[in-house]
């Protein structure tokens, strides 16, 4: 009998520790920022900070405004009492000298079901403002003197998914305060601090045995997970087989595959214990997928698996080695499967599963250790009873049709997680892991498909360490850590442009699309060009980022009604004075840029 199971399992293995390893490489826990003294752009969010009047009084009362900006589907956690790991929005002024800040007045947040802690909490998403107060002091100021105010940010924005938490740098400018300031029209006004909402409906509110209830339940519901799918069939045909040869061995073997599910709980439960014993926090069910590297690689994972289950690859052993291998790892690889049906099933975990395990961080340990475990053993219990009942192995339908059809089903909806997953990775990162996931696949379609069970052991060896080292290089080259940017790019705005041209300050407009190639060798051969990148700053160069990739963006209107321009990519020097740009439609013009860009002062 030809047994392909521990091949198949020992390649996934092996695929997972590739990704991760990569992964890891590739997702620095901060992002580089490009700081301006007002404006701060951080990957989903742009921070801008605004002054109520040009000039005050010594005495008067005045505000600065703090406006934020993120992107659809992001948001920062409130308030502090709910938001996990003390991950809240934080703003921070400060001031040496005459000037003294009173509490920020937050704006009220919506309520927000947090899928991570199964709780509503309060968010701050979209565009909103933070007023930050101060009074300008009375005793020893000069007539007229310039304060410099910074801003600190903190803080979390996140997903459904995930949260980042990106170093914002600090806001800055100057306060002046002068006697013949005049204050008559402030450009806002600010408005009264607005009440916290009482939360209600927590995870801490469930009595304890509806909780372990409800623990056992989320357990018991990770077995229809489609994650867990790919796993599942193997382990009950391995039982299958072994009851027909030996009921006792089947039965050892089943619940060491129960023993792998809880030993993944039990891992949960002792990281919950160290966290709140010498790090005073919790681990949150979900904080995994705050965790770009964690969520690339998982994605690829279930690609890998959706391939697995497409019958794209399996190793094929022979009898007498697969025999040999059970008798002297069979209890392990069974163990291991259970683990790794446990990690499977956190992407397709329902919020049921994510409010018992809240409530669990609640709790003090002894009680939260108990219901992480009943997670563990709602989701092993199925498996014990199977195995304990011989007649119920008896009664699983045959291998057949149906069942090369219910895995190829499984192997698109893997698919469909996978995808939901890489969308919310970073988007510098994403394209990269998408470029990465194809080559993967071709890599595993080619150890698959490449060799045949006649095939010469030379010629197998050499195709799948073809196939291995094509993946490495690959892995390395796609998800290694992009360099960050050398120009501090600003979005297409045409008042700012204006602005600066009326100012005689240079203006460098790049417009480019996600879906232009030759764009993207104009960033590579042109803009990263680090005597380029010193010139743009050295000359105090406005660069403009014109993004063109969906038909109304602005800078795709302009280009078509402004600048007459057919497409991308195109590239303008606005030198100071001149009425009309200097054009780039080639690739390879980063010399003539240069040349222009050294005749400025």
């Amino acid at each position: 009998m030809t047994i392909v199971m521990p091949g198949q399992i020992t390649m996934i293995i092996c695929w997972v520790a590739c990704v991760l390893l990569f992964c890891s490489l590739g997702y620095p826990a901060q992002q580089d920022v490009n700081t301006a003294p007002h404006t701060i752009k951080v990957d989903v969010v742009t921070i801008s900070l605004e002054k109520q009047f040009d000039a005050v009084k010594p005495g008067a009362q005045s505000a600065l405004a703090v406006h934020f900006q993120l992107e659809k589907d992001w948001h920062f956690y409130a308030s502090a009492e709910t938001a996990p790991g003390e991950m809240n929005l934080k703003v921070t002024p400060s001031a040496e000298k005459y000037i003294t800040f009173s509490e920020p007045v937050f704006p009220a947040g919506e309520m927000y079901f947090d899928k991570a802690s199964g709780q509503k909490l309060e968010v701050f998403s979209d565009r909103f403002v933070v007023y930050l107060p101060f009074s300008a002091a009375v005793k020893d100021v000069p007539q007229a003197v310039d304060v410099p105010v910074s801003v600190g940010i903190e803080g979390a924005v996140c997903t459904d998914i995930q949260c980042r938490v990106p170093n914002f740098g600090q806001l800055s400018t100057t306060i002046k305060i002068s006697t013949d300031a005049p204050m008559t029209k402030p450009k806002f006004n600010v408005p009264p601090p607005q009440a916290k909402p009482k939360t209600t409906g927590g995870a801490a509110s469930f009595a304890l045995w509806f909780a372990l209830g409800l623990a056992f339940l989320a357990g018991l519901s990770l077995n229809i997970m489609p994650c867990v799918w790919p796993v599942l069939p193997i382990i009950v045909m391995r039982l299958v087989e072994q009851a027909k040869e030996n009921k006792s061995k089947s039965v050892f073997m089943g619940f060491a595959f129960c023993f792998g599910i809880l030993l993944f709980f039990a891992a949960l439960a002792v990281a919950n214990i160290i966290l709140q014993v010498f790090y005073g926090t919790v681990l949150q069910w979900g904080d995994q997928y705050r965790n770009p590297a964690f969520v690339a690689a998982m994605s690829l994972l279930l690609i890998v698996l959706a391939l697995f289950m497409f019958g794209i690859f399996s190793i094929t052993l022979p009898s007498s080695l697969a025999g040999k291998s059970a008798a002297g790892r069979g209890y392990g690889g069974s163990v291991g499967m259970g683990f790794l049906a446990a990690i499977l099933s956190t992407p397709c975990s329902f919020a049921i599963l994510a409010a018992a395990f809240a409530w669990a961080q609640s709790q003090p340990l002894m009680p939260a250790t108990i219901a992480i475990m009943v997670i563990g053993v709602g989701m092993a219990l199925p498996y014990a009873l199977l195995v304990s009942m011989p007649g119920l192995l008896a009664r699983i339908p045959k291998a057949g049709r149906w069942m090369d059809l219910f895995k190829q089903t499984i192997g698109f909806v893997l698919l469909i997680i996978a995808a939901k997953l890489i969308t919310a990775l970073p988007h510098e990162r994403l394209a990269n892991v998408l470029y990465f996931s194809v080559i993967l696949a071709f890599c595993i379609w080619m150890w698959g498909t490449w060799v045949t069970f006649d095939t010469s052991p030379s010629r197998k060896w050499l195709i799948r360490i073809f196939a291995v080292a094509l993946a490495v290089v690959t892995g390395f080259i796609f998800l290694s850590a992009p360099k960050a940017e050398l120009i501090a790019w600003q979005k297409y705005d045409a008042h700012t442009i204006q602005k600066a041209r009326d100012e005689n300050r240079p203006v460098l407009i790049d417009f480019t699309a996600d879906w232009c190639l030759s764009c993207q060798v104009v960033d590579k051969t042109v803009f990263s060009r680090s005597d380029i990148a010193e010139l743009i700053k050295e000359k105090n160069v406005l660069a403009i980022k014109g993004d063109t990739t969906l038909k109304d963006y602005p800078a795709t209107i302009a280009l078509k009604t402004v600048y007459k321009e057919p497409g991308v990519p195109l590239t303008l020097l606005y030198m100071p004075g001149s009425t009309e740009p200097i054009r780039w439609h080639g690739l390879a013009f980063g010399d003539e840029l240069k040349s222009q860009l050294e005749k400025l002062k």
